[in-house]
């Protein structure tokens, strides 16, 4: 029995590293800046912003892990002037190849929107869904389409935006 349960100890520590150099290109700590369309209330502007995550090897094709997300946007009709956004989200990515990673995200976004002097937040729900391009070993480009529902009937977001990055 003592046999048995080393030999499955020593297959896991063994398979664990090969996992990870199966996934490497998309697992591990990564920052990077946005940039892209944003549509809310009607009204098309210009969303920007970074990103940072931490990507885990689950399987040789799964990644799965934390992002937060700050940004801001151009968006300003009657007044009102959508700011400053955060997001912390989940992210479960499937590597198609060596080079290719195809995601989609879910997680909770605040929202400030600033009118005559006073600043409303709204939260709600993001989700969405892209795709990432290994540059280099610690690089990458990527794509990207988000919505967000928001509470109190305020309405929905969306945004499609490309962006750039770095492994650690």
């Amino acid at each position: 029995m003592k046999t048995v349960i080393f030999a499955a100890i020593a297959a896991a520590a063994i398979s664990a590293p090969a996992i990870a150099q199966d996934a490497a290109p998309f697992t591990g700590p990564r920052a990077g800046v946005t940039m892209g369309y944003d549509k809310l209330f009607g009204e098309d502007g210009f969303s920007y912003g970074v990103t940072a995550g931490y990507d885990i090897a689950v399987t040789p094709n799964l990644t799965f892990g934390p992002e937060v997300s700050f940004g801001d946007s151009s968006i300003e009709d009657a007044g009102v002037d959508v700011s400053r956004d955060l997001a912390a989200s989940v992210r479960l990515g499937y590597i198609v190849n060596p080079r290719f990673l195809g995601f989609a995200k879910v997680g909770y976004a605040d929202t400030r929107f600033e009118f005559a002097g006073t600043n409303l937040n709204f939260e709600g729900v993001r989700f969405g869904g892209g795709v990432e391009f290994a540059v280099t070993g610690n690089s990458y480009v990527s794509a990207e389409y988000q919505r967000t529902e928001y509470e109190d009937g305020v309405g929905g977001r969306d945004a499609a935006v490309v962006g750039v990055g770095f492994r650690f």
